[in-house]
């Protein structure tokens, strides 16, 4: 685009305008405005045209070459702009401010807003249950400050974060749909699959403007009051997301009044691989079927289905809050309020996000009706909440309150099935305003006023063939035959001749027009102000609003987790001070919902004595599924949620952690196993006593031998070193001998049984170690030929009196010892610092010789 824009004077004045206008948005798709249609131009519309699937065409001319054009209509343009929002392109929309009449050259045009992936707050832009979040990202070394934004609601947070790990981590728990960064930010990488990223200047991210934007925004002096005034990394970003939304939006952000400081200790953490892997709200193909959210949320709002999304991406590890929960859902339970309730929030509807559209003054008027049936339903609401016996409810509902005077205004205000947008009239209600019902009348009433005008002169003129019209030319005429045109009145004036008629105007039908032609203009203007006059006086009072909406969504949680517990048979989790996990019966939550027979539930005990389970068992036995459910009880109880078993008790818990699955990643040059260890390495690094660690199947990317070995060294670390809860499924029958040389190791197994040579799995976990792996019967269920099988099982048994398999034709030599592996670690000899070191004696060494030798074994390694 440069290149045509070096010498605008070869263009024609409208693509001179254009050209200035794509000078400054560079970065975005500009829609241009061109009567009723978006235009797009050159490099833009050929990126349109493809992404949006509509046709390129080139029309006329500008600098000697033909224009590349794709355009929109202007009435359906927000089908468009969702797609390309969801692609991650950035959209100005640029509008005609000027009038096309009085306007030399092109109409003045100007980028009323910016659309981007971040920042949307149209329903038509946004997915009902998930936020739509705008993060900002700045680092000092791998030192993070982390800064998010849901401009939907005005949910405005900042952390900061100690390693690249933990940075993964809140990525995979918001899946933001932009993200802004430095230009010199190195760890780019880090952000492979995230589409919406934006590279800003650094300048964007220094400290004293970003804490001057983020100040004035929130009308403080300084940040103490938010916590957050010595975080030195998550302000510069959180200015710089700030001044971008600001850009963006071109108006004020008066829904942005807090500043919530979030730290990753006061949470149970989990790491980008834990959630993937126990598919919270994504499954492991990136869909939203089959997920402990799609289990878990019936919410009866979607404002409700967001917070419990948050809820279960975040379990507290603060048991007092949890406990005021759990105590809410047990007291909404009671009686069976929870069902009121239920019914009661659904016609309160996502008022949090129609509030935000008031403060941005983009609220459309079936908003306004929404608001109106929400604020209906809040005293019945507050009677429905009276008896519920919970502290936490009482407080909720002192939140959330009644606005009597603003229910009066919009029962008053709004028609009760108003238009979709505000342009074509229709919206305020008869009645409303004295002003407004005239001008309607006038409008309204023409015709029939016409036909009085009609009557009258034929009767005062005697000429039958009289008629009283309009036309958008000429306007109203009375029209008289040409046969009879010489009969008119002396105060009818000629207007317009026609072929056999003649058309006249009357000072009074002059009058009438010109009060009548205006009526409808000025009666959408004025409709207009009224409805601005409105939102300003919801705006007026958006705190506490916004505050209701915030209490009706956990309210609306709190009930869901009450309809779960009774429709999903969950109970009602203990929590004690002492380590581990005492479940009984426990189930899965989703793979129950997913069966058609009934679920086998199985105890999880985890105590000082048993702190790591050695999980062994067949193929597709149900081992992962065990391990998952102890993670997703935990989460569950965590989040304040009953649980799926028949009792839990839980100790205290920092973080899960899982390592299961087999993955690669090619783009970032790791092979499977490279995968695997470096989970495993991240688990053995950060794991502590008051984690839970599920490990699948350790080393199986790798040779036998390797992978025994740094299964078993694993094992070992986890059970002696970092002593966490640990539930270590396992083909490698050699670590059940863990249980006899760990004192807190102990072996389960699930359960299968043969029949007619082929395999029933039972699912019933079970103290002790699995007698076999059933992998050809689960092979011959897979549908390997039987010939593969039967060579297979003859394979079988040469291995069992054999180290190594025979190639080739099976036969019946004696066993071959195991050859051993090269290590490419090793030295083929000793060192000489090794030498000198096996020949010294440390019992007949004084302080000062032991120093001496020590020099000189430095020297010798140098």
């Amino acid at each position: 685009m440069s290149a045509l824009q070096s010498d605008l004077s070869k263009h024609t004045p409208m693509m001179q305008q254009y050209l200035k206008i794509k000078g400054q948005h560079p970065n975005e798709l500009v829609f241009y405005r061109m009567g009723d249609f978006y235009e797009l131009f050159f490099d833009d519309a050929r990126k349109a045209a493809e992404l949006m699937d509509i046709t390129l065409t080139a029309r006329g001319q500008s600098g000697g070459n033909p224009i590349p054009m794709a355009g929109i209509p202007y009435h359906s343009a927000e089908n468009y702009i969702a797609r390309l929002v969801r692609a991650g392109q950035s959209i100005a929309i640029c509008e005609q401010i000027g009038d096309p009449a009085t306007s030399k050259g092109p109409v003045d045009r100007q980028v009323m807003r910016i659309v981007t992936p971040g920042t949307l707050s149209d329903d038509a832009f946004l997915e009902d249950r998930r936020d739509n979040l705008l993060v900002s990202i700045y680092n000092h070394r791998e030192h993070f400050g982390f800064a998010s934004l849901d401009i939907s609601s005005g949910r405005f947070a900042v952390s900061e974060l100690s390693s690249l790990e933990a940075l993964q981590g809140e990525l995979q728990r918001l899946r933001p749909a932009e993200i802004l960064i430095s230009e010199d930010f190195p760890y780019e990488d880090l952000l492979q699959g995230y589409t919406g990223i934006r590279r800003q200047g650094p300048w964007l991210f220094e400290m004293d403007s970003a804490r001057r934007v983020i100040t004035q925004q929130l009308q403080v002096r300084d940040l103490t009051g938010f916590g957050c005034e010595d975080m030195t990394l998550a302000i510069p970003a959180a200015g710089c997301l700030l001044q971008y939304a600001k850009e963006t939006q071109r108006t004020a952000l008066p829904h942005i009044r807090k500043l919530s400081r979030e730290r990753r200790e006061d949470a149970v953490i989990l790491d980008a691989t834990s959630r993937r892997n126990l598919e919270i709200d994504t499954n492991l193909m990136g869909g939203h079927q089959h997920t402990l959210a799609w289990v878990m949320d019936r919410t009866a709002t979607s404002m409700g289905g967001r917070q419990l999304r948050r809820w279960l991406n975040r379990p507290l590890r603060d048991i007092a809050e949890v406990k005021q929960r759990q105590q809410a859902v047990s007291a909404l339970l009671d009686g069976f309020h929870y069902e009121t309730v239920h019914d009661l929030l659904k016609s309160v509807g996502d008022i949090e996000r129609v509030l935000a559209r008031v403060a941005l003054r983009s609220a459309k008027p079936r908003d306004m009706a929404r608001l109106r049936e929400a604020f209906q339903a809040l005293p019945d609401l507050q009677t429905a909440l009276r008896p519920v016996n919970s502290h936490h409810v009482v407080k909720l509902a002192t939140i959330i309150a009644t606005y009597p005077e603003l229910s009066d205004l919009l029962t008053r205000a709004i028609n009760d099935n108003p238009p979709v947008v505000i342009r074509e009239g229709g919206v305020i209600r008869d009645g409303f305003d004295a002003e407004l019902d005239d001008l309607r009348n006038i409008s309204e009433n023409a015709g029939q006023y016409l036909l009085d005008v009609e009557t009258r002169e034929r009767e005062r003129t005697g000429i039958s063939t009289l008629k009283v019209g309009y036309n958008r030319v000429h306007g109203y005429y009375i029209e008289i035959s040409r046969a009879q045109s010489d009969h008119a009145p002396v105060d009818y004036i000629r207007r317009q001749t026609l072929k056999n008629a003649e058309r006249f105007i009357t000072p009074e039908l002059k009058t009438f027009e010109d009060k009548a032609l205006s009526a409808k203009s000025r009666a959408l203007a004025r409709e207009k102000g009224l409805y601005e006059d409105v939102l300003e006086t919801l705006a007026a009072q958006l705190a506490p609003l916004q505050d209701s909406a915030q209490a009706l969504a956990e309210l609306d949680v709190l009930s869901n987790f009450a309809e779960r517990a009774t429709s999903l048979r969950f109970s009602a989790p203990e929590f004690s001070g002492t380590p581990g996990f005492d479940i009984e019966q426990g189930r899965h939550p989703v793979v129950e919902q997913l069966l058609d027979e009934p679920y086998v539930p199985n105890d999880v005990l985890i105590d000082d004595k048993r702190k790591m389970l050695v999980i062994t068992g067949p193929n597709m036995g149900g081992k992962s599924t065990y391990m998952r459910q102890a993670a997703l009880i935990a989460l569950l109880a965590y989040t304040g949620s009953f649980v799926p078993a028949n009792r839990a008790k839980l100790g205290p818990l920092d973080r899960i952690f899982t390592r299961m699955g087999s993955s690669d990643d090619i783009a970032g040059g790791r092979s499977t196993f490279m995968v695997e260890m470096t989970e495993t390495a991240n688990i053995l690094h950060n794991a502590t006593e008051h984690s839970l660690v599920l490990m699948d199947e350790v080393g199986r990317g790798t040779s036998t031998f390797d992978g025994l070995s740094l299964a078993w060294a694993t094992a070992e670390h986890l059970a002696k070193e970092t002593r966490c809860h640990t539930l270590f499924a396992t083909h490698y029958f050699e670590l059940t001998q863990l249980a006899d040389q760990l004192a807190h190791a102990v072996n389960v197994h699930l359960t299968a049984t043969e029949h007619d040579d082929s395999i029933v799995f039972l699912h019933n976990v079970h103290d002790g170690p699995a007698s076999q792996s059933y992998g050809l019967q689960v092979a011959k269920l897979a549908g390997v030929p039987a010939s593969v099988i039967t060579n297979a099982k003859l394979q079988l048994k040469h291995l069992e009196g054999s180290a190594a398999p025979s190639k080739g034709v099976v036969t019946h030599s004696p066993p071959a010892e195991p050859s051993h592996q090269a290590d490419m670690f090793a030295s083929m000899d000793p060192s000489p610092v090794e030498k000198a070191l096996a020949a010294m004696d440390l019992d007949e060494l004084t302080p000062r010789d032991a120093l001496n030798r020590l020099y000189e074994l430095k020297a010798k390694l140098s």
